[in-house]
């Protein structure tokens, strides 16, 4: 298995509705673009994964806990392990990039798409 991969070539997961991503898994963590379709929801949810991540594209409101942000390009956010959160996404979708540790074993549930062109860079 090589070390390298383009985005375009690695077949997104639906996580959600209107949720596709692409992720690479190390061995201790993951690293996640994810493209939300305009309006979506991630519904509040938590996991034992640590979360960091940054808007690329678009905006999101976020919560985690009991604080809520509006969030454009270069907003970021970190979740601790099994914090409460939800994501709605603003009215012209959004691109986020995700890491988390320790690598999201549970995304092997969902099934790769065919590759296609990624909506950010």
């Amino acid at each position: 298995m090589s070390a390298f991969e383009e985005l375009a070539a690695i077949g997104p997961q639906d996580i959600w509705h209107g949720v596709a991503a692409r992720a690479i898994h190390g061995e201790r963590l993951t690293l996640g673009i994810v493209e939300l379709e305009p309006g979506a929801v991630v519904p509040e949810h938590s996991h034992e994964n640590e979360q960091l991540g940054m808007v690329l594209t678009g905006s999101v409101t976020f919560r985690v806990g009991n604080e809520t942000r509006d969030l454009g390009p270069g907003g970021t956010w970190c979740i601790p392990s099994n914090a409460p959160h939800e994501v709605t996404v603003g009215p012209d979708g959004a691109v986020v990039l995700d890491v988390f540790a320790p690598t999201r074993d549970d995304w092997a549930a969902f099934e790769p798409q065919a590759p296609r062109a990624p909506r950010w860079p």
